[in-house]
């Protein structure tokens, strides 16, 4: 449990935070304050510097200007975005190093028996696993002050609300970086957005964030629209009036007829109205630039529009995936076994189970990269897959995204530049090394590869992680457009519900397909309760009734018996739905 805090002091102060890299300026002139129990949702768009300032929160960056005021003895508990922590840091925090505690918050995140683990175990775990192990870790350092990046990323829903609860129960300052949105909504009650290496501060929760946002866009382009009219009036005025002006200074030159005293006078009456109108101009000119610096309203930026492109062609057979009493042990550990399904053509499966159930194993098993150990699993042959991946960190570190893809036809590498763009990568990050990218970028860096593959089946293994909530969004009304087969790991509860139709889901070492959308099966013990509810009413109701009519009749009276076995067999099914 953390160290509870009831104050509502100032933990944090941030005065004048200043960070470049590679000569960009990621964070200018930042200043906040973090008070004791504040749960705040750091967002915005990829890259722009969302994990460096939490770095620099906790210490392992420092700023180029400014100072972060903060008290010497605070403990700060940060999860990183990147969960591959060395075994050798697992391992000696599972020694006892950090006591008990880090046993029990495993075991209620579902790591059973964590400390019978032997050092290989560590280096087989899911990336869920491995997120829980660094969670159980943070839990158990009993932190002061919370800095969680990206903390749903690979967790499943099991998870997901054991740590939505214990944020409830924590008392300090929780600072939360998260393209959640349900997770957002649930956990946080201030916004901190990022753009342009500002911050601009909303009270609230994601959505209230979102409404507010939108409402302060159309505010801002209605009063740029409105300013725009009147720049144009202004300039049409000047415009006139420098017309005039020309005009007059022509007739000042122009020679006439008559006596020349009475020629120079037109000259002069003319030069004197030339003079006045460029006066006029002048007078106008200033005024506009005087009215623009006191109150420009700039264009507002136009929230990332993300365009992907997919395409299925060819018509296949209706079943392309078969699973037949499929079964997988993976040394001495068994995920799955006796498993039946199949997958039909243009179907939207997500896979759904608990961390180290077995997920990613069988995504591998589709793609050939993974043997079973028992059964048969069988794909046709005419399917093209294109597969995106957990693991971001498989791309060439110092290589740019255009040859990292591996593209040489002129053609090819047009095409790559458009997608990049599309997707909000800019020419500055397609150029650089992809190590200097952020995670998002380089899960762009992916789906740009896959984009440029034909394919008519898609596995997305945590699709929307690293990605930024424009592009989640986009992602998703894309992936509705797609008419191929879709199968999807994915904890992204708003996703997951929205794309998928049918569930293989993972329970008890078997895989089985349930005909339900995620929601439904997520509240079909909710259902079950509701429905027993109202049995029970039902039944107590009957009880009532056939206890006034047993008071009122004799025990010899021939309807007696059959009242008393109705009353017990109702009080039997009433025991039965309590227990």
């Amino acid at each position: 449990m953390f160290k509870k805090q009831t104050s509502s002091r100032v933990i944090i102060n941030v005065k004048g935070l200043e960070k470049s890299f590679h000569l960009q300026k990621i964070l200018d002139n930042i200043q906040f304050e973090i008070k004791n129990g504040e749960r705040i949702g750091l967002v915005g768009l990829n890259g722009t510097g969302k994990t460096t300032l939490a770095n620099l929160l906790f210490g392992k960056l420092y700023p180029d200007k400014g100072v972060i005021e903060k008290p010497s003895d605070l403990r700060i508990g940060y999860l990183s975005q990147s969960i591959d922590y060395e075994v050798s840091d697992f391992h000696q925090s599972l020694l006892g190093n950090i006591e008990n505690d880090l046993f029990r918050h495993a075991s209620e995140l579902g790591l059973k028996k964590v400390y019978e683990w032997e050092e290989n175990q560590l280096t087989h775990l899911s990336g869920g696993e491995k997120l829980k192990l660094a969670l159980s870790m943070v839990w158990a350092s009993k932190p002061d002050f919370l800095i969680l990046d990206e903390p749903t990323n690979h967790l499943d829903f099991t998870g997901i609300e054991w740590l939505i609860s214990e944020l409830k129960r924590f008392d300090g300052p929780v600072l939360i970086i998260s393209h959640d949105r349900h997770f957002l909504d649930k956990t946080v009650n201030r916004i901190f957005e990022m753009e342009n290496g500002n911050i601009h501060f909303y009270n609230g929760n994601y959505s209230d964030y979102r409404k507010k946002k939108q409402q302060q866009i159309e505010d801002q382009r209605h009063q740029y629209n409105v300013q725009q009219r009147q720049i144009e009036m202004v300039e049409s005025q000047m415009e006139q009036l420098k017309s005039w002006s020309e005009k007059a200074h022509r007739d000042s030159t122009k020679k006439g007829k008559g006596p020349s005293k009475r020629q120079n006078g037109i000259k002069e009456f003319h030069r004197k109205k030339a003079k006045k109108r460029d006066n006029q101009v002048k007078s106008k000119m200033k005024r506009l630039q005087n009215e623009l610096e006191k109150q420009r309203v700039d264009q507002p930026l136009e929230e990332t529009k993300v365009r992907f492109q997919f395409d299925s062609t060819g018509k296949r057979g209706k079943r392309i995936i078969e699973a037949k009493q499929l079964g997988k042990t993976f040394e001495n550990r068994t995920l799955f076994r006796s498993s039946q399904f199949y997958i039909n053509h243009g179907e939207r499966i997500g896979l759904f189970g608990e961390n180290g159930c077995g997920k990613t194993t069988l995504i591998k098993m589709i793609l050939g990269e993974q043997a079973y150990s028992e059964g048969e699993l069988w794909k046709s042959d005419s399917i093209k897959i294109a597969y995106l991946s957990q693991d971001v960190a498989d791309l060439p570190a110092d290589k740019n995204a255009i040859d990292a893809l591996g593209f040489m036809d002129r053609e090819d590498i047009h095409q790559a530049r458009t997608l990049f763009a599309n997707l909000g990568l800019k020419e500055e990050h397609i150029t650089k090394p992809i190590g200097t990218l952020s995670l998002g970028e380089r899960t762009r860096v992916k789906l740009v590869d896959m984009l440029m593959k034909e394919y008519d089946v898609l596995i997305l293994d945590e699709p929307t992680n690293h990605l930024d909530l424009p592009s989640r969004e986009q992602l998703e009304k894309t992936l509705t457009e797609f008419t191929g087969t879709i199968i999807t790991v994915s904890h992204d509860y708003y996703f997951l519900n929205k794309l998928c139709e049918r569930l293989l889901v993972f329970e008890n070492q078997t895989i089985r397909r349930v005909e339900m959308k995620p929601e439904e099966y997520f509240n079909k013990d909710k259902k079950r309760e509701d429905s027993s509810k109202e049995r029970l009413l039902v039944i107590e109701n009957q009880l009532s009734t056939i206890l006034g009519e047993l008071s009122l009749i004799d025990q010899m009276d021939p309807k007696y018996e059959f009242l008393d076995k109705e009353f017990n067999k109702l009080l039997m099914q009433k025991r039965n739905l309590i227990e």
